[in-house]
Formats: C-alpha cells, structure tokens, sequence
C-alpha cells in the first residue's frame, strides 16, 4: 500500500485530484471495497452487452495488447483472456487489494488513471467500464487512455449517464457523465468518436443509465 501511495504522489501531477477529496480516501474505500464479493464481484457475465460491445468494438485480440484502466477484480479482463488466450491483457487498477483478485495470465498493474505508467502507443485497445466516473481528473484520465493507444487503434468507455445522476447511491468524488462531454474529450485525440445509450442486456432496452462512448484514435 505505500508503494503505490509514493508512486502515486511522486508521479502524478497536484492538479489532478480535487483539494477536498485526498487520494488516500479514495484508495481506502476501494481497498476496502476488495473484500465485498457481492457490490465487487471477481467474476461477470460473458453475455452482458457491456462486453459484448468491447468485442465487437475491438474485434479479433489474438496477439493484441489490450488495457484495462480501472479493473477492479478483472472481471471483464477475465472474460477477454478466457476468449483470446493469445492476447496480452493488462489489468490496471489504484487499489492493490483488487488486483490480488486478478487471474493468472492477465498482468496486474497498481496507478492513478491520470498518470498511466506505461510508454505512449502501447497499446493496441484499451478500455474503461465504470472507472472513469472515479477519476477526479477527467480530463487528464481521458487524455492518459487516449495517449498509450497506438493511431489506428480503439478505445471504449462504458459510464453513466449524468441526466439519471441520483438514482444510484455515490461517493463524494464520482462523475457522471454527458454524451457531448466525453465525446468532445476523446475528440481531442482521436480522429473518430461515437456514444450511445446501452443496457446491461442486448434484448433488454436501454433505461438511460448507461452510456457508451467508442472511438478510434
């Protein structure tokens, strides 16, 4: 734990986290969120659509480096290491007690999303469900994925809407998001971007909750 905490104040900049919410805090409730199976669980569903859309979006990974920014326990990593063995799948996340729940042969990785420790372009997919909302930095976190996707390569962001903001419980520091807000962010670095609403199932309609943003650097 305080290996991650001198990386993180070492690397990351002093702008990017908000001077009422201290890092340290955010880190704690998600270590501590680490031994709730059932809000946090390790494993998830192969046919919600959120992965469904990822691979489609991506397509065939075999022998593609593939991100996960914002893991958690890697469930969605498991489901695309278990479909494309061949891949190179990195699971990234800021609380090191989650990434203790990361299988074998996906490579876990401890970082603030706004400061990613891994060299531009080096990826060929990367990707964030439900993480970005806890960035504090947005800005910086969008321009963090975009920055070590290689050009021509694909990213998606999986969120919620911000016009449904209440109907979930939050902490302090969580965002919600607008379509036009994160499609002008990934604009700035990607040459195609796209959103959508989505549900958790393809057969079931979207209630508004969730949105998809897709693009193309």
């Amino acid at each position: 734990m305080a290996s991650l905490w001198r990386w993180l104040f070492g690397r990351a900049p002093a702008q990017t986290l908000s001077a009422t919410v201290p890092l340290p805090e955010i880190i704690r409730h998600f270590n501590d969120a680490a031994g709730d199976e059932e809000h946090f669980p390790s494993t998830i569903d192969p046919r919600i659509y959120h992965v469904q859309l990822i691979l489609e979006h991506f397509g065939d990974l075999a022998g593609k480096r593939v991100l996960d920014v914002g893991c958690g326990k890697g469930r969605f990593a498991r489901v695309l290491a278990e479909r494309f063995p061949e891949s190179g799948m990195v699971a990234f996340d800021l609380a090191e007690a989650m990434l203790r729940h990361v299988p074998a042969g996906i490579s876990p990785c401890a970082g603030s999303m706004t400061a990613l420790p891994f060299q531009s372009e080096s990826f060929d997919y990367a990707y964030a469900t439900e993480s970005l909302e806890h960035a504090v930095d947005i800005d910086g976190a969008v321009a963090e994925l975009c920055r070590v996707v290689k050009p021509g390569g694909r990213i998606v962001v999986i969120d919620k809407n911000v016009e449904q903001w209440g109907r979930l419980k939050t902490p302090q520091w969580e965002t919600w998001f607008g379509r036009r807000q994160l499609e002008d962010l990934l604009g700035k670095h990607c040459r195609r971007v796209s959103s959508r609403e989505i549900s958790y199932w393809e057969d079931v309609a979207p209630d508004g909750l969730f949105l998809a943003w897709l693009a193309e650097k």
